[in-house]
């Protein structure tokens, strides 16, 4: 390793299992200290327990690493501070935090529950804000202080949130408001030293187990193209000092693939000149619509 991240403390939350586990152990292997958030629930998001993170601490500090744990919700408003106490008070300052927490509660649209949806919105969504806004009220103050700060916001969106999955519309609508997010956080965080991004990674996990139940098992020999730790690199350097020209980008990762999404931006448009007659707007929409570049397919769509 090359101690990318050498001295630097890092928040990942969810990291108790699947991709949050890569991100905090590919940190600590080059040189972090870590805070491992993980409330430890099952998929559904209940049988909250300890286990997970504090078992993942073990295993950094069996490799010479520190790290601690956290056990705090990150959708609570004052859990969420508590996890940036946490950094602070177990090492001193903080200049990573790592959004990664969520759970699925998949249905069509047509049945899907008001609980369904809260629950989702809040741990994706609230999750990803909560410990953002407290994370940069710790660091304006710093810079407000006189202090350096150099710091990193790394968010996770979803192929989902891009695009668009079917039977996953309130997990689509959280990531893609967290892809929004990221665009208003990096605009408005800059001038404190601190640039946000956001991911969008595919690979094996609890919550993809039916979207790639054909490559659950990982191959005996050769490349796993799906395996989370995958996802890890591009997270530890947009974390790395060497990442501050980057920020407001939303990454694609999956496999040996890294790529940049393009999201939502001008396209052709039409001036009348003076208010539209409605009889007219539909020549002019499909003028539109031949000039604009074709949407990407939603994910599931037949």
């Amino acid at each position: 390793m090359t101690g990318l991240c050498e001295g630097r403390v890092v928040i990942v939350t969810g990291a108790g299992r699947g991709i949050g586990r890569a991100h905090a152990l590919a940190f600590a292997a080059e040189g972090a200290r870590v805070v491992v958030n993980d409330v430890g629930v099952s998929m559904d998001g209940s049988n909250a327990s300890t286990g997970p993170a504090q078992d993942v601490v073990e295993e950094i500090r069996a490799s010479g690493g520190a790290a601690v744990a956290n056990n705090d919700d990150v959708a609570d408003w004052f859990g969420a501070k508590r996890l940036i106490d946490t950094a602070v008070d177990s090492f001193g300052t903080l200049d990573v935090l790592v959004n990664n927490a969520g759970f699925l509660r998949d249905r069509m649209l047509a049945n899907l529950g008001e609980d369904e949806w809260d629950a989702v919105i809040r741990v994706h969504l609230k999750g990803h804000f909560a410990p953002l806004r407290h994370a940069a009220a710790y660091w304006r103050t710093e810079f407000k202080a006189g202090r350096k700060v150099d710091a990193r916001i790394v968010n996770t969106s979803s192929g989902a949130g891009l695009q668009g999955s079917v039977g996953q519309g309130n997990y689509a609508a959280a990531k893609a408001g967290i892809a929004g997010l990221t665009l208003v956080a990096a605009s408005e965080f800059a001038g404190y030293g601190v640039t946000v991004n956001a991911i969008a990674p595919a690979a094996r996990t609890r919550m993809t187990a039916d979207a790639f139940a054909s490559d659950m098992a990982a191959p005996a020999e050769g490349f796993d193209a799906m395996a989370p730790e995958n996802v890890s690199p591009l997270v530890v350097w947009l974390g790395s000092t060497d990442s501050s020209r980057v920020t407001g980008r939303v990454f694609e990762v999956e496999g040996g693939i890294i790529g940049v999404a393009e999201g939502w931006r001008h396209g052709p448009s039409v001036n009348n000149g003076e208010r539209w007659d409605p009889s007219m707007v539909g020549t002019a929409v499909d003028d539109l619509l031949m000039r604009a570049e074709a949407p990407v397919s939603v994910y599931g769509a037949r």
